[in-house]
């Protein structure tokens, strides 16, 4: 009799992994819409992020700084359009209206293939989930993104601040006043909010990856980030701009404020974009191969 030598489970998961890593990369079926396969996203998603991990750090510190700063125009729009309102219509329906100039700075940083930290959240974490890179490699990457953005959203707050009161196209009082709306939730609220947000971003960046033309682009972005800003939820990015600004121009938003609000914004941005989108969507295509 001769007896197989039983696989260790080392051997079962690298066997694993291979046949996931071909079913990825044969997921190329087209649906007749003209629109991708689930597969066929992940694929692109993943090829995406990897390419991303092969930038070298200066490439991707730029990118991100570029992103952080690109950003700044939908504060620009939404506190002018603040300005411009204010005394013509009840504050919370202007917020409420901001929902319509608040995608632009999105559009800019996304079509423009900038970095920014809460629409790459889901894509970076797909290498990692695929085996193709560790997660501290990730965090580095993270770090650098998040690095970025925030210093990129210093300059344009800093800007902005001066400029908008010398343009008489907004004042301190509506930068205070977006500040504290901002930070008026509890800070468990604004975890959550913001976990919610980084879902949405991250359900962004796949739905980018499932069409093909610039104008279907722009209105997932539209429909995406709009919801964003009419329910008020918490994005790490505009937010670190909303409340800096607030806080360099306003007695009554401080330091701790920021540091609160910035920490929590951004953990929660990361876990709604990593856990909700990316580990959902990746286990979601490794069971259905199991069938």
């Amino acid at each position: 009799m001769i007896w197989k030598k039983e696989k260790s489970p080392e051997q079962q998961e690298k066997e694993r992994q291979e046949e996931i890593d071909k079913e990825i990369h044969n997921s190329a079926e087209e649906k007749k819409d003209g629109t991708k396969t689930h597969g066929e996203v992940l694929r692109d998603q993943i090829t995406d992020a990897l390419k991303t991990y092969d930038k070298n750090s200066s490439s991707i510190l730029l990118s991100s700084l570029t992103a952080g700063m690109e950003i700044g125009f939908s504060y620009l729009l939404l506190a002018t359009l603040f300005y411009f309102l204010e005394g013509k219509m009840a504050e919370d329906t202007i917020f409420k209206m901001i929902a319509f100039v608040y995608p632009m700075g999105f559009i800019l940083v996304v079509l423009g293939q900038s970095i920014l930290f809460t629409e790459q959240t889901a894509l970076l974490t797909l290498p990692v989930l695929n085996k193709k890179r560790t997660p501290l490699s990730m965090l580095k990457l993270w770090g650098l993104v998040i690095s970025g953005n925030l210093v990129g959203g210093y300059f344009i707050g800093l800007l902005l601040v001066w400029l908008g009161p010398r343009l008489e196209i907004f004042d301190l009082h509506v930068i205070e006043t977006i500040a504290l709306h901002v930070l008026k939730a509890k800070i468990h609220v604004i975890l959550v909010s913001a976990m919610v947000a980084g879902w949405l971003m991250g359900l962004l960046s796949w739905l980018l990856a499932s069409v093909r033309d610039t104008i279907s682009q722009i209105v997932i972005i539209f429909l995406i980030t709009s919801v964003l800003s009419f329910a008020s939820l918490h994005h790490s990015i505009i937010g670190n701009i909303e409340v800096f600004t607030g806080m360099i121009s306003s007695d009554k938003v401080h330091l701790i404020d920021y540091l609160s609000f910035q920490s929590t914004a951004l953990l929660g941005n990361a876990f709604g974009g990593a856990i909700f989108v990316a580990l959902l969507k990746y286990r979601a295509f490794v069971f259905n191969i199991g069938k």
